[in-house]
């Protein structure tokens, strides 16, 4: 488990996430939400993301079914995190707001299929594919 410090772009909303695996869970995924946000995320189990400044900064969006729940600052417009869908018990981070995290820091990025999200189908999530980021010269 792995503890860091975070904030929105404006530094309204600071919280601290602990990741319950470190960057091992990070992803994308393709769902119409996540498509449009492009986060990478990582994540952190119930209780895992503690904010220590701003909650009253903090906006809520919920769509589809209602079970998500994303977080983001009012002021700015940056997504922090979310509840998950599939598993309410975890926290998705973005890992862009993390004090010194980039997510260009990692080489390849697991998507994701939240198209057809395991909730909908009763299938296990199915990975869509890759996304890479290779530096240029």
């Amino acid at each position: 488990m792995t503890l860091h410090t975070g904030q929105c772009h404006c530094g309204a909303v600071r919280f601290r996430a602990r990741l319950g695996d470190g960057f091992a869970s990070i992803r994308r995924c393709t769902c119409s939400y996540c498509r449009m946000r492009g986060a990478v995320v990582a994540m952190a189990e119930a209780g895992g993301v503690e904010i220590l400044e701003g909650a009253e900064a903090l906006t809520r969006y919920r769509f589809h079914t209602g079970t998500a729940e994303h977080f983001f600052c009012a002021r700015c417009g940056i997504y922090t995190h979310h509840q998950r869908r599939s598993n309410q018990a975890l926290y998705a981070v973005n890992v862009a707001c993390l004090d010194g995290v980039s997510p260009f820091d990692f080489a390849a990025v697991p998507v994701m299929d939240g198209v057809n999200h395991t909730n909908d189908t009763g299938r296990p999530t199915r990975r869509a594919g890759t996304l890479r980021f290779i530096p240029a010269d």
